[in-house]
């Protein structure tokens, strides 16, 4: 039960951290190269694909999809998507990927002279079953070398870990007060059963021994 127990546990706290790497929001630094439009039709990879755009036919299962070419400062190369996520999960509330997607088309640059921007997003990039991050928002800077620090993130790290430390205070009070007392009478009651029925047996025994002597 204790194996059970900690796995258990690492699932929760594995797919908590996955399910909050994912949606939180994340900045990379780099340069647009190129936009384009693609028409997608959604199979096994649909849990990684926002909704249609607001307004738009959502039983429909192929639509076209923004997409944003970048190149990040530390010279990698990175495709985000641009798609509104309307009311549904994650609730970023976006209905403006087409509005996103024309100032990604005026920060176009060059390696020459290039345009530096921060790119919003959240979600992940995976080649093998072909995910991209959504990008949520984009706004221009001069220095590639500033720093970015995830307030957002932290600020509500910081109350996600204050609910649970008061959600797990408040349940050891709970148990130490009405299930520890509880299992402890059981205990005890169980524990009384059980002297009981042994010293019935230890009669039935001295009685039984008694009559073969006779």
């Amino acid at each position: 039960m204790v194996y059970v127990k900690w796995v258990f546990i690492l699932v929760f706290w594995g797919f908590l951290a996955s399910v909050l790497h994912y949606t939180l929001p994340q900045q990379d630094i780099g340069r647009i190269t190129d936009t384009y439009e693609k028409r997608i039709d959604p199979g096994g990879n649909r849990w990684f694909w926002a909704t249609r755009d607001v307004g738009s036919n959502a039983a429909a299962e192929s639509r076209d999809v923004f997409f944003i070419q970048t190149r990040l400062k530390n010279g990698k190369v990175m495709v985000y998507r641009n798609e509104d996520t309307g009311w549904s999960w994650p609730p970023y509330f976006k209905v403006n990927s087409s509005n996103l997607q024309a100032e990604a088309v005026d920060l176009k640059s060059t390696a020459e002279n290039p345009k530096w921007v921060v790119i919003r997003h959240y979600g992940w990039r995976n080649e093998l079953i072909s995910i991209y991050p959504n990008a949520v928002g984009i706004r221009q800077i001069q220095d590639p070398d500033v720093r970015l620090i995830p307030w957002f993130n932290i600020i509500f790290l910081t109350i996600l870990a204050a609910v649970f430390w008061a959600v797990w205070v408040r349940w050891r009070r709970f148990r130490r007060a009405r299930i520890d007392p509880v299992l402890e009478d059981l205990g005890d009651s169980m524990d009384a059963a059980g002297e009981a029925v042994a010293e019935r047996r230890g009669r039935l025994r001295q009685w039984l021994g008694g009559r073969r002597q006779k």
